[in-house]
């Protein structure tokens, strides 16, 4: 079996516990971004990077853009996490903006994540629920998926995560040669 390693960037816990479910299911190493040497990541074949969704940028996306020029022929994935629930568009939307030029290539997944205001820090707590007051002007039935998810989890401490969201990320890494 190949080497690999899952590189993480989580704010909140839901990222760090799809990457330690990950390495349990590959065997890879699992490792927090920017406390992992970019010299340890060069030893393995597979890097995987694992990241929240926050304004619409993946934490720990700049690791790949900024070392692209070694990692490039490596086995790249990335596995963003939101606590929107999946929905084509919004993706679709997400890759357009994080997966610019050199990582246009690079496969993405996605899994749901958790949702906790008090945990977040003031600045989220208080950018989610400026975001809430001005989803609410809208009717309900006019919300797109991810404001029916925002107005749902208002006050409410939510864990979403499932296992089954790893499902096509492992796949891909069985075809690819893990």
């Amino acid at each position: 079996m190949e080497k690999g390693i899952i590189l993480y960037r989580s704010k909140y816990g839901a990222t760090r516990k799809y990457a330690q479910w990950l390495s349990e299911i590959t065997g890879f190493s699992c490792c927090e971004t920017g406390k992992t040497p970019l010299k340890q990541v060069l030893e393995y074949h597979t890097v995987i990077l694992c990241g929240g969704i926050y304004a619409s940028g993946i934490a720990g996306l700049s690791f790949l853009k900024k070392n692209w020029g070694v990692l490039k022929e490596k086995r790249l994935a990335v596995f963003c996490v939101g606590a929107s629930p999946y929905e084509e568009a919004a993706f679709q939307q997400i890759r357009e903006h994080n997966f610019q030029e050199q990582l246009a290539a690079v496969p993405c997944f996605y899994g749901r994540g958790a949702w906790d205001e008090s945990a977040m820090t003031f600045p989220d707590r208080t950018l989610c629920r400026l975001l809430q007051k001005s989803v609410a002007k809208k009717a309900p039935a006019d919300y797109e998926p991810w404001e029916a998810a925002l107005m749902c989890a208002e006050g409410k401490k939510c864990d979403w995560t499932e296992k089954r969201y790893l499902d096509p990320l492992t796949t891909y890494l069985q075809k690819t040669g893990e």
